[in-house]
């Protein structure tokens, strides 16, 4: 119970500056992952692969605190 409690503060925490550009990048490269997987010619073995990226990344970058606060 206590680690689902950490990462529910470590989720509501304030994200530093840097991990919020990281995040972003994240999204865009989860995002286009998406669309490459999309159509029914899509790539999905790169397209897969950059999903999963941009999710991990953005999922960690936000899970990240600033411990200085």
């Amino acid at each position: 119970m206590e680690l689902l409690k950490n990462l529910k503060n470590r989720w509501l925490a304030p994200t530093p500056n840097f991990w919020k550009k990281v995040q972003s990048v994240g999204i865009v490269i989860g995002g286009l992952g998406a669309v490459i997987v999309a159509p029914p010619f899509g790539l999905s073995l790169i397209g897969g692969y950059m999903v999963a990226v941009g999710s991990v990344a953005g999922v960690l970058s936000q899970l990240t605190i600033d411990e200085q606060r």
